[in-house]
């Protein structure tokens, strides 16, 4: 069984992002589960503390410890990450030479009402991502446009998307799969 943690870059009570990860969670092989982990809840980030983290970071950094994988799930604010976001790979990064994030394969999507889905936000991650040592899948991407067709009245991925999402699944279970071969 591979446990897959997935995080959240959006706090909003109606977060299409939040919908998405919900939904793929019902997408993943019967040989993955998933977990959210949830950042909205740490205290801002301050070097002060590292020696000292908070529970909450704390908690963070064990529940990605203990997943094989990660699925980043984001909106885009200012063409950029939530900072809610950022404070989260801050948090768990630290202190230095101690990240959480290291090794841990990544698969990055986002959902926005914008054309352009959350593209830069993606772009913004994966540099980040790669810096704190988390191999991140490039190909599918997943620049996903909020439409009224996007989810079903039950939460789950509409018709016109589902193809599309599952084949991203499957393509990060198999990347999940390679890097932990390789492990």
């Amino acid at each position: 069984m591979y446990q897959i943690g997935i995080v959240v870059g959006s706090l909003r009570q109606d977060s299409f992002n939040q919908k998405l990860a919900n939904a793929l969670t019902k997408m993943g092989s019967h040989d993955f589960s998933f977990k959210q982990l949830h950042i909205g809840n740490l205290p801002l980030y301050n070097q002060d503390h590292d020696a000292n983290q908070a529970e909450s970071v704390r908690q963070l950094k064990s529940d990605i410890k203990a997943s094989q994988g990660l699925i980043f799930v984001t909106a885009e604010y200012n063409r950029s990450i939530p900072g809610v976001l950022k404070n989260a790979l801050d948090h768990a990064s630290r202190p230095y030479g101690q990240s959480a994030w290291s090794g841990k394969p990544a698969g990055i999507l986002g959902v926005s009402p914008g054309s352009t889905g959350t593209a830069m936000a993606q772009q913004h991650l994966r540099n980040v991502l790669s810096y704190l040592n988390a191999p991140t899948l490039g190909q599918p991407e997943g620049f996903i446009q909020a439409t009224d067709v996007l989810f079903t009245t039950e939460g789950d991925i509409g018709e016109h998307s589902k193809q599309f999402l599952q084949s991203w699944m499957q393509a990060f279970e198999a990347w999940v799969k390679l890097h932990i071969a390789q492990a």
